[in-house]
């Protein structure tokens, strides 16, 4: 009769140490061999990246406002310390909105344009009257029948139809930081 031998093996670990016992039936020998892990923990580490920017526009007024300037396709959200908090690039169409100081006067969180069939955008915060009398916000890149009209690369270029679009991070933080009234000034 040939002879079965069982093998089972049972594993514990407890604080990085490990015990493997092997049995084998019918021997009544037991063999117990015992092994040690470790574990290194390496901490995070905190890298800074200092990205030069370009400096708010002068004659852009003071306190807690957005700022937009036309040429340079870039907008800066500042505090009431008249700190930048964020800044970031949109598209929009050359000289609109013209020069001047406006007010956030409403918001919605998804719009369409009624110019354009099958355009959609999100986190559309409104702050003025285009040459054509739309209206004239900030919202994310718009898409058309569920296509964007633009990537994210190309923000910083004149694709907008009158609106200032932007990344959908970009157009979120201006939706939840404006309130109406908030000021948005527009220079060149």
């Amino acid at each position: 009769m040939k002879r079965l031998a069982v093998a089972a093996v049972f594993a514990l670990s407890i604080m990085g140490s490990a015990s493997v016992v092997t049995a084998s039936a019918g021997s009544g020998d037991a063999t117990t061999t015992s092994t040690s892990t470790s574990t290194t923990i390496v901490p995070p580490t905190t890298e800074t990246t200092i990205v030069e920017v370009a400096p708010v526009p002068v004659k852009s007024g003071s306190g807690r406002r957005i700022v937009y300037a036309n040429r340079q396709q870039r907008v800066w959200v500042i505090n009431d310390d008249n700190e930048v908090i964020r800044t970031f690039l949109v598209s929009g169409m050359l000289g609109q909105p013209g020069k001047g100081t406006f007010a956030v006067f409403s918001k919605s969180p998804v719009s369409y344009s009624p110019e354009f069939a099958g355009v959609t955008f999100r986190f559309m915060t409104r702050f003025a009257i285009g040459r054509n009398g739309g209206n004239v916000g900030f919202h994310e890149i718009p898409t058309r029948n569920g296509k964007p009209m633009q990537t994210v690369e190309e923000l910083g270029t004149f694709n907008g139809s009158g609106c200032l679009r932007s990344s959908t991070q970009d157009a979120r933080f201006i939706y939840q930081w404006a309130t109406l009234g908030t000021k948005v000034v527009v220079v060149p």
